[in-house]
């Protein structure tokens, strides 16, 4: 009986739908790029940069001052991709690489956008909270205070995985059996910390991350409980974004070829069954399973047949 091949889903490869950890990356460094060519005409024509602050910066960045944010509420989702810093991004895009990968590995593509802007919007909240409640810790509102950046963001992530595989082990290139993820997670936290004591870097960035460190860590609690959390989130906005896209439809001859294996009788269990190849369109069902869903979702069944196809590279 013939079986309809899915296409692999590959891990971090640019431009794959579902591979929303590159997506992010690639959304970020657009704006970078595109904020700083805009900064530039600015000053080759001469209108200086309180003029590119004025019309372009104060229209992405989210300001300390609830009402203008109310009057500029596109700004909620333009601050969270916005970078001016080339080392700020740079940071940035490192420890989302480093978390968000991982996150997107065991807890399936849907989480990351769904993290990252939570998190961002949680933090949004924090960091205008305490610039008009802290005044004598934060600097005073000003007309020109506003946070922008995916600091919130990546926090997210990097506070969802760790506490949703605390002693998970990564990058095993790196260290002989796998670095823990708490590690990286130290580092990026003292990484952090230690910028703003010496000066480098604000302490409202610190602040504004909080509210991404809290997000993270509720729903890699609410993933823990069920996965259907994100998941109905993503789909919300999905149908939304997609709502003029007209449905795909299988051709007649599709329709006839992409047929499916019948499932086994199981009333009569065999004493002993050998099993031969695994064929490749079962792999790639479970490498879209793990994509869609993370590791955790896998039966032992997928598990077993992931390991007797690594046996059979060998």
């Amino acid at each position: 009986m013939e079986v309809a091949e899915k296409e692999r889903t590959p891990g971090l490869s640019l431009g794959e739908e579902k591979n929303m950890v590159t997506q992010l990356l690639l959304i970020n460094t657009t704006v970078f790029i595109l904020l700083y060519f805009i900064k530039i005409i600015y000053l080759m024509e001469e209108y200086g940069e309180p003029a590119f602050v004025r019309d372009i910066l104060s229209n992405t960045i989210v300001s300390a001052s609830p009402a203008t944010v109310l009057s500029k509420p596109w700004t909620l989702l333009t601050a969270m991709f916005a970078h001016m810093d080339f080392w700020d991004i740079f940071s940035n895009m490192v420890w989302m690489f480093v978390f968000g990968s991982v996150l997107q590995q065991q807890a399936g593509y849907k989480q990351i956008p769904v993290t990252y802007m939570l998190g961002s919007f949680a933090g949004y909240i924090t960091y205008i909270a305490a610039m008009n409640l802290l005044p004598g810790v934060l600097p005073p509102v000003t007309a020109g205070s506003g946070i922008m950046g995916a600091h919130a963001g990546v926090m997210a992530m990097a506070t969802g995985i760790t506490f949703l595989s605390p002693g998970l082990r990564v990058f095993p290139q790196l260290w002989r059996g796998g670095v823990p993820i708490w590690i990286f997670f130290g580092i990026f936290l003292i990484l952090h910390a230690a910028s703003v004591g010496l000066g480098e870097g604000s302490l409202s960035n610190l602040v504004y991350m909080g509210g991404g460190a809290v997000t993270g860590a509720l729903l890699s609690v609410a993933f823990k409980n069920g996965p259907s959390f994100a998941d109905s989130i993503f789909d919300f906005f999905y149908n939304i974004s997609h709502i003029f896209h007209p449905k795909k439809k299988l051709s007649r001859k599709d329709e006839e070829t992409a047929t499916f294996p019948e499932p086994p009788n199981r009333s009569t269990p065999l004493p002993f069954v050998k099993i031969g190849h695994v064929p490749e369109h079962r792999i790639n069902e479970i490498l879209d399973k793990i994509n869609d869903k993370g590791i955790e979702s896998l039966s032992p069944e997928d598990r077993e047949i992931l390991i007797r196809a690594s046996r059979e590279e060998e």
